[in-house]
């Protein structure tokens, strides 16, 4: 009988935000898989190591893919990918893929997902915590209110046109591009905040477009609001 793989969300950060489903998944599963190139690269490998214990004893995939938009390029890695947590499905084992903050939300995950299944393999997902609803916790504030709207932006593709949307904007991804978001948020007259590595021993909070450094971490999310309404 083949194993089932499993996409587990282990949360933003705070490895006690993980789920208690997604902490019995990993504990069942002998064979855990990670995008990094190896598990000590990989944030959320260090997340879940924070309450599941005896985590090193599991087999680990390093499942690592490159940072690129090349479709090509990116579509070859998923399918290696996909391939070698087929082989460990074959041999009647689990794999738990562990994700960063939730496996539906621009997640590597869902590609192999997709494959897997494509192939007449067994995979289930298991939500986690999505990083900009702790970031909102975080700033102790709602992400809208009443009929206000949320819109989730990736902004390595650009946050210009978004940023004239109604209600809050949550741009994503913004790191890698922080110098041409904050020109673009300056632009737009919007107040925004911004946590770098929420939940992580190394966060910190940003509470204007001018306290936010042009170099960031990758886990950087910036919330745009709208002023709030009666």
């Amino acid at each position: 009988m083949n194993g089932t793989l499993y996409g587990v969300g282990v949360g933003p950060g705070d490895p006690r935000l993980m789920t208690y489903l997604a902490v019995d998944t990993i504990k069942c599963c002998p064979v855990l898989a990670v995008p990094a190139d190896g598990k000590g690269k990989a944030v959320a490998y260090r997340i879940a190591s924070g309450i599941v214990k005896n985590l090193d004893q599991k087999e680990c995939l390093d499942l690592a893919t490159p940072m690129t938009k090349d479709r090509a390029v990116l579509d070859a890695a998923y399918q290696t990918a996909a391939d070698r947590i087929i082989e460990k499905l074959e041999q009647g084992l689990d794999v738990a893929c562990l994700t960063l903050g939730d496996p539906t939300i621009y997640s590597t995950y869902i590609y192999i997902h997709r494959l897997v299944k494509a192939r007449g393999y067994d995979a289930k997902i298991i939500n986690g915590i999505p990083s900009f609803c702790a970031v909102s916790a975080r700033l102790e504030d709602s992400l809208a209110d009443r009929s206000e709207q949320i819109h989730i932006i990736p902004s390595t593709y650009g946050v210009e046109d978004a940023l004239n949307l109604s209600g809050t904007k949550v741009l994503m991804k913004a790191a890698s591009k922080m110098p041409l978001v904050k020109e673009a948020l300056k632009r737009s007259n919007t107040t925004c905040s911004m946590i770098e590595n929420c939940g992580m021993p190394d966060e910190h909070i940003y509470h204007c477009i001018d306290e936010i450094p042009d170099q960031a971490s990758y886990y950087s999310i910036i919330v745009v609001k709208e002023e709030p309404h009666d």
